[in-house]
């Protein structure tokens, strides 16, 4: 699968772009704010409906003009999909394949695998526990239509739970058969969502661990653990025992919504105790794991975003993640650079096809 052309109108800082793709490697460069990372960004808004960097779609639109619309052209099992996502101010983004609009977003959500490293993944480390379950339930969610549906259902009745949990406070009112339902609803789900969390972790840590040492050449003690109260009760246990706390707080403090992914070297939290360096190879490896474990579920080679990428690693170790493209296992990769010759001994090191865009 690669990204054959790509066409913006009013997205960000363009006005109007279109560009013509090599189905391997392919550059963006030129000076900071040009538009690199907005160009990434498009492409990655043609595969999940959203922008990586900045969700709320008003804001992606640009100064002046009032929607966006990007537009994408694939191949894809030897057919060309034509995918575009437009957002016109006051109305419901759209996204068509092939001129027919989905009804439900999360339809589309795995048709187009893509796997993008940026500076903003430190987050990942940095950010609260909301920034890693994004992470795990959209790795999974790629390759596991149903797991995204019983997400969102779960989602949806945690969000009615919280609105009756306020009603109770207001109203100095409590009905126990209606929060049974939710807490039933809820049960059910979560378990659903914490069983395949635990599988997948189970056949993920092998594949991190495996690039963590490609990357850094050290058998470092790195390890992912899946916290979650659900290892020690079932969801339902927790949700009676916790229910004079839920009533003070009005919002379910308990549940697969609160779980967290700890990441650690040598048994200390990586983000106190990770060099630069250390938390650098460590995301980079979390990020060709997701891209690794979606090739294998989905039987499809996402395409590979590269933002900045030397923002992160050396030019040696740049190199050694290029020529990763250099064996079948990757597809089409962008990279986005401030220097152009420095991207261009990069590509020019492995014996593939490239185009390099000077912005």
């Amino acid at each position: 699968m690669f990204l054959k052309h790509l066409s913006l109108v009013n997205y960000k800082n363009f006005d109007s772009k279109n560009l013509t793709f090599d189905p391997t490697i392919n550059c963006l460069v030129g000076a900071n704010g040009v538009g690199k990372t907005n160009i990434l960004d498009a492409i990655y808004h043609l595969s999940f409906g959203k922008s990586y960097f900045n969700p709320v779609s008003t804001q992606n639109i640009k100064h002046g003009t009032d929607f966006f619309m990007i537009e994408g052209e694939f191949e894809k099992d030897g057919r060309i999909e034509k995918i575009i996502c437009s957002f016109k101010k006051g109305m419901k983004k759209v996204i068509k394949r092939n001129g027919k609009a989905y009804e439900k977003f999360s339809d589309h959500i795995g048709f187009l695998p893509l796997v993008i490293i940026s500076p903003a993944d430190r987050d990942l480390i940095t950010e609260g526990s909301d920034m890693r379950r994004k992470f795990i339930d959209g790795v999974i969610s790629q390759s596991d239509k149903s797991y995204l549906q019983i997400l969102i259902k779960y989602n949806k009745v945690l969000t009615q739970r919280n609105s009756l949990l306020k009603y109770f406070a207001v109203n100095r009112a409590f009905d126990q058969d209606t929060l049974s339902i939710y807490n039933d609803q809820l049960h059910e789900y979560g378990t659903v969502i914490f069983k395949k969390r635990e599988q997948f972790l189970e056949q993920f840590i092998p594949i991190f661990k495996e690039q963590y040492f490609n990357i850094s050449n050290k058998d470092e003690g790195i390890l992912l653990n899946y916290q979650s109260k659900l290892h020690d009760s079932g969801l339902n246990t927790l949700l009676k025992n916790s229910l004079e706390k839920d009533r003070a707080l009005q919002y379910t403090s308990v549940g697969i919504h609160k779980d967290d992914l700890e990441f650690s070297i040598d048994e200390h939290p990586i983000k106190k105790f990770g060099s630069q360096g250390q938390q650098k190879s460590f995301l980079i490896a979390l990020k060709l794991a997701q891209f690794h474990f979606i090739k294998e579920q989905a039987k499809t080679t996402p395409i590979l975003l590269l933002d900045d990428i030397f923002d992160k690693l050396d030019e040696t170790r740049v190199a050694q993640l290029v020529s990763l493209v250099d064996n079948d296992d990757f597809g089409q990769l962008f990279i986005s650079d401030t220097h152009a010759d420095r991207t261009e001994k990069v590509v020019k090191s492995i014996h593939q096809s490239y185009k390099i865009f000077t912005l």
